[in-house]
């Protein structure tokens, strides 16, 4: 194991962080999301020295860092505003922190992450010259050159427009696996995370409360926080029947199958993803592991890109995500008689002990 966060504890009154624990393979890209406030930053900021934990142990590459200097630890970190130093050129401001750790080569290093980034035509100018986006290449070409064993991100993309935070994040990208870099990413955009991350962990009020893959997290939320804030579609339902691996759900008068397992009688929230629901003018094709569902279409939203329709079941509201284009295709129109078609294996029981969390 490449990172291990071990019980960490660290109180500093208006936020804390209460028994985090999770590790990263060499080469992960974690995306910490969760409520302003909630402690990403103070976890950030511990990895790298900043603060020392009351409890708990950091450990790299087998190595115990808790106590260790942050200047030692080999962990570079970008923050939202970038840290520029404005009185350096672009050159001096990548090069600043490889000038400690080896005096020869500066120049040639400089110019091929520099390239990498695209800022090469870039060197001479100061950062108060720069566009957001030229700022935000500096400071990650700065982390990256000294080659840290974690790098640490902190909201790096939240004052781009939105054409320019896709380009950063193709970039980084490409940056980041071509050297193989491990990554802790905190975002409130979670096209970020969907974008970058192999791995998510979920902060409230200090505590982790949900850590797994991005399919774990995104498409079988542990909670209906964590699935409300992830944008899922919460239902409420009750079990009706279990049969062949499968639960048979009452959700306000239709029925839906899951693959999910729970007891009959027992009251349950149901999670769905927008974008694993699919929308029919007419009645679908279907088997055994699909379930159909005759809607309204009660509501269009515009999300830019995309759309979120609001389909009605009984008194139920699903939201769907859709393209513009499927949308043009179908025809569909505001009052229209649609069909939903969503996999048994798409749909996820949200055990009662962790409906609260």
């Amino acid at each position: 194991m490449f990172l291990e966060i071990e019980e960490l504890q660290i109180n500093l009154g208006e936020f804390y962080l209460q028994n985090i624990s999770f590790s990263l393979e060499k080469g992960d890209y974690l995306s910490i999301i969760g409520p302003t406030g909630s402690g990403k930053t103070i976890l950030l900021e511990s990895i790298i020295g900043f603060w020392s934990p009351d409890k708990g142990k950091i450990i790299i590459n087998g190595e115990d860092l808790t106590q260790e200097l942050p200047e030692r630890r080999r962990i570079g970190i970008v923050y939202q505003d970038y840290a520029l130093l404005p009185h350096f050129t672009v050159f001096k401001n990548i090069a600043y922190g490889l000038k400690k750790i080896q005096k020869q080569g500066i120049d040639e290093k400089v110019m091929a992450m520099a390239a990498s980034l695209h800022i090469d035509h870039l060197l001479h100018r100061k950062p108060d010259t720069l566009s957001g986006g030229e700022q935000q290449r500096v400071a990650l070409a700065r982390a990256l050159i000294v080659e840290p064993r974690l790098l640490l991100m902190d909201e790096p993309f939240s004052a781009l427009d939105l054409q320019t935070r896709h380009e950063a994040r193709q970039l980084l990208k490409q940056a980041i696996q071509d050297r193989g870099t491990t990554v802790i990413h905190i975002t409130h955009d979670l096209e970020d995370t969907w974008a970058l991350a192999n791995k998510v962990a979920v902060i409230k009020d200090g505590h982790l409360i949900q850590f797994g893959s991005l399919e774990e997290v995104f498409h079988r939320p542990a909670s209906q926080f964590i699935a409300t804030f992830v944008g899922v579609n919460i239902l409420n339902g009750e079990i009706i029947r279990c049969t062949d691996g499968k639960s048979n759900i009452n959700v306000n008068g239709f029925e839906l199958s899951s693959c999910d397992q729970a007891c009959v009688g027992s009251n349950v929230k149901v999670a769905i993803r927008p974008e694993n629901i699919i929308v029919f003018k007419d009645p679908p094709a279907s088997d055994a592991t699909q379930n159909v569902l005759k809607t309204t279409l009660v509501q269009i939203v515009n999300q830019g890109n995309t759309l979120m329709l609001h389909l009605k079941s009984w008194e139920t509201i699903i939201k769907v995500l859709v393209t513009h284009n499927a949308l043009g295709i179908h025809r569909l129109r505001k009052g229209d008689v649609v069909y939903a078609l969503i996999r048994q294996s798409d749909i996820r029981i949200i055990p009662v002990q962790l409906q609260n969390m």
